[in-house]
């Protein structure tokens, strides 16, 4: 079926608005313009290279193939107030800052057209966390082991540590330590099962900057809420973020074994490392914000995990 969006997306490539490609050696962008595929019909590119992925409030993610054949994950965005230089200083500012950092998705690349404004990433096929935990739960998919998901929930806590240590300081009017948008779906996994998170800074790019509401949307303290959540997630199911008072109060009877809550298998020292994550996400989930870990106290327990 034709769509006129889709359409957009690529005329942009044929016409004046070529994609801007972050150099990953010098960080300058270089273009490709339509030289490079003229050769191609809109209706065979569009059959070919887009394929639909998920949809947030933010906007649609997609998997796209360029015409030599690299595939990328896209992020085409709902609502884009920034102007365009404005735009692309910050996606070029964010692939900067992303390129010190092996836990974060890498973005490569970026359009912007009068209706489409797209951000071009590094594309995983293994998919995101939540495909993998939902794989599971409803297709009788093989599970994630403990030590896959520890080691999920280790780098994952080290993309934040990285984002956490930039400059409070605005650049290009950028909070450039704050992610913004933690969760399942946005952390790719490997196939080897190391993890990285995506979507560094996007909800700056989605959104308009307002000074009296930025403080709430954009703050470390609620990076720990949304990783805290993730682990909930990871360890007890998509219902165990929704419980967390529940979970509180019967956290003994959860220790003894009189309760069930883990929703993978998980005996002996594993489950007492699993109980020690369950403790460390409760308290990066804390009614109280300044109540709440930073990202260095959690990676000192999970590194005594680790080595323990």
């Amino acid at each position: 079926m034709y769509d006129p969006q889709e359409a957009e997306f690529i005329a942009g490539l044929m016409g004046d608005l070529p994609i801007t490609f972050c150099d990953g050696g010098s960080g300058h962008p270089f273009k490709i313009t339509r030289h490079w595929i003229g050769y191609l019909c809109l209706r065979e590119v569009m059959r070919a290279t887009v394929q639909v992925m998920g949809e947030s409030r933010w906007g649609i993610s997609e998997k796209v193939v360029l015409l030599d054949g690299r595939m990328f994950a896209t992020k085409r965005f709902r609502s884009v107030s920034l102007c365009r230089k404005l735009f692309g200083k910050r996606v070029e500012k964010l692939a900067q800052v992303g390129k010190g950092c092996e836990n974060l998705v890498q973005i490569r690349a970026y359009l912007y057209a009068k209706r489409i404004k797209v951000v071009l990433c590094d594309y995983h096929p293994m998919g995101s966390l939540a495909d993998l935990l939902d794989g599971a739960r409803e297709m009788g998919h093989t599970p994630l082991s403990w030590d896959q998901r520890l080691r999920i929930i280790r780098d994952v806590a080290r993309a934040i540590s990285y984002i956490h240590s930039q400059s409070p300081l605005q650049e290009k009017g950028l909070h450039l330590n704050v992610h913004g948008n933690i969760k399942t779906s946005n952390v790719m996994v490997r196939t080897n099962f190391s993890a990285c998170l995506s979507e560094y800074g996007f909800v700056q790019l989605a959104e308009p900057t307002e000074p009296v509401t930025q403080p709430e949307k954009l703050a470390q303290k609620n990076d720990i809420y949304g990783f805290g959540v993730m682990v909930l997630d990871m360890l007890g199911g998509p219902r165990a973020p929704l419980e967390i008072s529940c979970i509180v109060k019967r956290k003994d009877e959860i220790s003894e074994g009189v309760l069930g809550f883990f929703e993978f298998i998980v005996e002996g020292r594993e489950r007492k490392q699993a109980l020690r994550v369950l403790d460390l996400a409760l308290a990066c989930t804390n009614k109280f914000t300044e109540a709440r870990p930073s990202i260095e106290h959690v990676l000192l327990l999970l590194g005594d995990l680790y080595s323990g």
